[in-house]
């Protein structure tokens, strides 16, 4: 691990008042004789600008101010549910609808950015197939690309749209996991405890695949960590769940919403520093099967399905601020 002294150099700065917020600074503040450093304190979530189309089971990528909702389910109450090829791109407070998916889905993983990214698998419910479809975004159009090995619907994805990570289904439950190298898709490690409902967040050489639903209905807290080569179970979430969103990296992460056995549209947060899972503040709206994308700091809730038995349109934003923070010595 880095010290201070080798990021910084042995000396820390007196000043007369708190510098400009720089997360990680280290300075002396000489006016009120305090060694102070600035760090995140606990984030809240906000509403952000509508999906120009309510989906659930939606795909998501990107950052909370460059992002894509693409695919997913629409479902008014009492209404028959519609698969969709909706694509469409936020800047940071609208939305804005682009070139559609080549094929309607739902439930399909992703990966990337706003100007590329990746879908794969999915399906059409109804007992219809799981499939294999891969499908690339340039920042303009989709076009399909080498499918996954195997059909899965409810993967797990995460990565770049050059280096990516598929992981498990829904049933038959698979524990399958294939990396992308930007041409074709390798099988790899299998996970520990196959699930569906499952999400993760990171990358292809370092990430997390949290909670689910295991075979035949039981949910589960289970996270496990993929280091590139293997992946290991590690501390649980707080409460068994499933069909929540994410973002972050394996050592900052960010789990939100989903369902318990008791609850179907949760709003709560945890926030996972590397080690453990704490709760956080809760959502504003409980929903499940949100899409999702950004970091622990900037985290970004797209549409869901939520009370009512209703796709949403809602965007909902994290943000963690920063803070100056004293250092206290025992």
């Amino acid at each position: 691990m880095s010290t201070y002294k080798e990021l910084k150099g042995i000396n820390v700065q007196s000043l007369d008042s708190d510098p400009t917020a720089l997360e990680g600074d280290v300075w002396y503040n000489a006016s009120t004789s305090k060694l102070k450093m600035y760090t995140y304190s606990t984030g809240a979530w906000a509403s952000g600008g509508n999906l120009g189309t309510a989906r659930y089971f939606g795909a998501g990528a990107g950052t909370q101010t460059a992002a894509l909702n693409f695919g997913g389910q629409t479902r008014p109450a009492n209404y028959p549910p519609g698969f969709s090829a909706l694509n469409e791109s936020y800047d940071g407070s609208s939305w804005t609808e682009l070139n559609d998916l080549t094929t309607a889905k739902k439930n399909r993983g992703s990966a990337g950015t706003q100007t590329a990214a990746l879908a794969f698998g999915g399906t059409d419910g109804g007992g219809s197939p799981y499939v294999a479809i891969n499908e690339l975004w340039n920042g303009t159009s989709w076009t399909e690309t080498t499918d996954l090995n195997s059909p899965k619907a409810g993967s797990v994805g995460f990565g770049t749209s050059t280096a990516a990570l598929a992981t498990q289904g829904v049933y038959p439950h698979s524990a399958n996991t294939e990396i992308w190298d930007g041409s074709s898709w390798t099988e790899v490690a299998d996970v520990n405890t196959p699930v569906h409902d499952s999400v993760g967040t990171g990358t292809s050489t370092a990430g997390l695949k949290v909670s689910g639903q295991t075979a035949p209905n039981p949910l589960t807290a289970n996270t496990e960590l993929w280091n590139g080569t293997a992946w290991t179970e590690v501390n649980n979430l707080n409460a068994a769940k499933r069909a929540g969103g994410m973002g972050g990296i394996t050592s900052a992460a960010l789990y939100f919403g989903g369902a318990s056995t008791t609850v179907q549209n949760l709003a709560t947060t945890e926030e996972y520093d590397g080690s453990s899972w704490t709760e956080v503040a809760d959502l504003s709206t409980g929903r499940k099967f949100p899409g999702s994308d950004g970091t622990s700091i900037l985290a970004l809730g797209m549409g869901g399905y939520t009370p009512g038995d209703a796709s949403s349109n809602a965007t909902e934003e994290w943000t963690s601020a920063i803070a100056a923070q004293t250092i206290a010595f025992d």
